[in-house]
């Protein structure tokens, strides 16, 4: 194995503290996937503690595989054609940490994908992390939203629940994942017997409905109909398809009776009614967003290294709030071409692994519904610095590399014991 025994034997030296290596290794990774919530301010613990383990990981010999190069090689060429766009941004110095930040979690990308590649089972510590902090994140924005507490207000932006990011249409996103595999769990299993995951998913589901983001909205929406159209696939018996379909039909009219309920709060109710427009005001004007897009793909026909760092405010009033457009603004014609590559790479590699029986083939799933769900909202928003964006980039390749691992193993010891037979019988 590529790390310390610690880490890939099941009881491996002890740290001086008296715990074994390896649980210090999952419960570091835990810790991470926890603070992957905590992004109010910059730079963000979650930051400064990847920055930390990223270096220690690689020191106990994590290795970069060839199997998620895809995604090195990408990434590289990204950062790259940023840096290129530096020295003809209007602050260098602003610049320049702009790019740092993009080259950071491009490396927290590769981090978990190297993680996951080497030992696809520690998706249920990032799983479990990512969880916890999700339902505590949605909570606070909650208690934000509704005042619950003096100084809660602090949670909110424009009378929106933001809980712990800076805004609310990164707040919403983030809650989606978490939300979509407790779903995912009670489609696939009893109700009853996990009749407690209701509570959280009231909560995660409460929070993105007070973040009053429709790319929240959205991302749910769309991850739910994929999860939910898997499982009806996947599944075999007839009786058990027909018990989905009745969940399906109970689900929507829970989702309609918590909306109503909610929407009996008056400011709730306002609130929703502005936000539900499909194009809002700032949408349509002479220079808004729809019109943004236009021009700026016409600038960059012209600038082949874009028009430096934080160079689309000089013309525009607002930024791009169009993932793809910025790649090309900012990172110029080689980190534009090289996101989308990325990007249908991903959603190519990942299709194959949807309907194979491994142990973290659920997990996959709901990895796809939220990655791809953000593929498409960001063509209406920048992605390109959220966090657990570049966390789903690296658990796709992760997953991704695992099974290529796990298929030429099988095919290696199927090449192994056909030498054996044929052997037997000479």
């Amino acid at each position: 194995m590529s790390t310390v025994a610690g880490y890939s034997g099941a009881y491996g030296p002890h740290a001086p503290i008296g715990l074994p290596v390896r649980s210090l290794g999952n419960g570091a990774l835990w810790l991470a996937a926890f603070l992957s919530g905590f992004v109010i301010e910059e730079p963000a613990p979650y930051e400064l503690y990847m920055a930390l383990l990223t270096v220690v990981w690689l020191a106990c010999g994590l290795k970069l595989r060839r199997e998620f190069g895809p995604l090195i090689i990408c990434l590289m060429l990204y950062i790259t054609g940023g840096i290129a766009s530096v020295p003809i941004a209007n602050d260098f110095g602003d610049a320049s940490m702009y790019m740092a930040v993009s080259g950071f979690l491009a490396i927290t990308a590769i981090f978990y994908a190297a993680i996951l590649a080497e030992k696809p089972e520690r998706f249920r510590i990032i799983q479990n992390g990512y969880t916890v902090s999700a339902v505590l994140v949605s909570s606070v924005g909650i208690a934000g939203y509704f005042q619950l507490f003096p100084g809660a207000d602090y949670f909110t932006l424009y009378d929106r629940a933001r809980g712990t990011f800076k805004d609310p249409n990164v707040f919403g996103p983030f809650l989606v994942l978490p939300a979509l595999l407790i779903i995912q769990k009670l489609l696939r299993e009893s109700v009853l017997k996990n009749v407690l995951l209701l509570l959280p998913l009231t909560v995660l589901l409460l929070g993105i409905f007070l973040s009053f983001s429709r790319g929240a909205w959205g991302v749910l929406f769309a991850g739910v109909l994929v999860v939910y159209f898997l499982a009806l696939v996947a599944e075999q018996s007839n009786r058990r398809r027909m018990r989905l379909i009745m969940m399906g039909f109970t689900g929507v009219l829970a989702v309609f009776a918590l909306l109503a309920a909610a929407l009996s709060i008056d400011t709730v109710a306002e609130m929703f009614e502005q936000r539900a427009r499909l194009v809002q005001d700032y949408d349509s004007a002479r220079l808004g967003r729809f019109a943004r897009y236009a021009l700026g793909f016409q600038l960059v026909m012209e600038h082949p290294l874009g028009l430096g760092t934080l160079g689309f405010r000089n013309y525009f009033p607002e930024d791009t709030h169009n993932v793809y457009l910025k790649s090309f603004t900012t990172y110029g014609w080689l980190g534009g071409v090289t996101y989308i590559v990325l990007a249908l790479w991903t959603v190519s590699a990942m299709v194959p692994l949807l309907f194979k029986s491994r142990p973290w083939t659920g997990f996959t799933q709901c990895v796809f519904a939220v990655f791809l769900a953000h593929l498409i909202l960001s063509v209406i928003i920048d992605t390109d610095r959220w966090r657990h964006m570049y966390m789903l980039y690296g658990l796709a390749w992760g997953l991704i590399a695992a099974d290529r691992i796990e298929t030429r193993r099988s095919r290696s010891g199927f090449a192994i014991g056909s030498r054996m037979g044929g052997q037997s019988r000479s």
